[in-house]
């Protein structure tokens, strides 16, 4: 089981921030590419109880299924995201749906974005431009994230450890928002309320 650790980090200025990646040695891996994700749970949320995700992701022209979940021991979050990701590429995501809500799962939250990867050899970077604004990912080691951050100007108090259910959530709230899906049609036309 790999765990996977990282953070997250609002982005203001994408074409600084890949500038700043070339200068500190990372070189472009997958261009701008959309992404698209669907979380599945049991009807009563038992998996978001558990701090549990299940999503299917179509990415690249491959689908790909991740199960993640908290480690057993050590810290879920510190400075660092910290979880258990297990994760296949499937053949068709379609048919993998199909089984999940055989199985009595639902769709219960679907998210997307625009995405490139870079990688340094030793760690990658992620940048998401996503309907409530961009991020971008680094996930590695403890002590490369924080060297890397350093290095491309990322203070440790812009860390982000939350998922983008959860800052969804927080956006939500913000905007008071009547989005249920953090899609690109569903928070253009969600309008606010009050």
């Amino acid at each position: 089981m790999a765990i996977e650790t990282e953070i997250k980090f609002r982005v203001d200025d994408l074409e600084g921030l890949a500038r700043r990646l070339e200068e500190a040695g990372f070189r472009l891996e997958t261009p701008r590419e959309f992404e698209s994700n669907v979380l599945y749970d049991t009807p009563d949320r038992a998996m978001r109880a558990r701090t549990e995700i299940l999503r299917i992701r179509h990415y690249g022209g491959r689908c790909v299924v991740t199960h993640k979940r908290l480690p057993e021991n050590g810290p879920g979050e510190d400075r660092h995201k910290h979880r258990i990701e297990t994760e296949t590429v499937v053949a068709d995501g379609e048919v993998l749906a199909e089984i999940f809500e055989s199985l009595g799962l639902v769709a219960v939250f679907r998210y997307e974005k625009w995405r490139s990867e870079w990688n340094d050899g030793e760690g990658h970077c992620v940048l998401d431009e996503t309907p409530i604004g961009n991020f971008a990912e680094l996930e590695g080691e403890p002590a490369w994230i924080d060297r890397v951050a350093e290095r491309i100007g990322v203070n440790p108090a812009q860390y982000v450890t939350l998922s983008y259910g959860r800052l969804f959530d927080l956006w939500r709230e913000e905007q008071n928002s009547s989005a249920q899906d953090l899609t690109f049609d569903a928070v253009a036309s969600s309008g606010r309320r009050g």
